[in-house]
């Protein structure tokens, strides 16, 4: 299974911001979204950094919540790790596992085209199981 069976499912709508707003209109729009990270893109589409929740939370903790009003682009994370359409599940799983991220952007010829979570890898790698499960249990009442 790949990503983009993922996307197949879930979509390839995803929600960006440019890196002109506070952090709190990013805080905003994650609880009116109800999303957990929103990539940051220049005016070309191009991808200049995630922001999630826990970014949020780390530079409050670490700075106080003045924070909140400072630009996104100095608390979002710059390195952006990405995967592509080809992934498969298990490789998508071991990136966001060594990575310890939950958010991981696709891009298909230099331009965003999804976001997974891990919860849509997860949801997807369970469906998988579950039909594979399945197909035993037919086979075997089938011998």
């Amino acid at each position: 299974m790949t990503v983009a069976s993922i996307l197949n499912v879930k979509g390839h709508d995803v929600f960006t911001e440019t890196g002109d707003k506070t952090l709190r209109q990013i805080c905003t729009i994650l609880g009116e979204r109800g999303i957990g990270a929103i990539v940051i893109v220049d005016k070309r589409g191009g991808i200049e950094g995630i922001v999630s929740e826990r970014d949020v939370v780390r530079s409050i903790a670490k700075h106080g919540d003045d924070v909140l009003d400072q630009p996104v682009t100095e608390h979002m994370t710059k390195k952006v790790v990405t995967c592509s359409e080809s992934d498969t599940v298990n490789d998508v799983m071991a990136k966001m596992t060594s990575g310890r991220f939950r958010h991981l952007p696709v891009v298909k010829d230099g331009l965003l085209t999804g976001l997974i979570s891990i919860g849509d890898v997860v949801k997807h790698r369970i469906a998988q199981i579950e039909r594979e499960a399945e197909d035993m249990r037919n086979y075997i009442a089938m011998s």
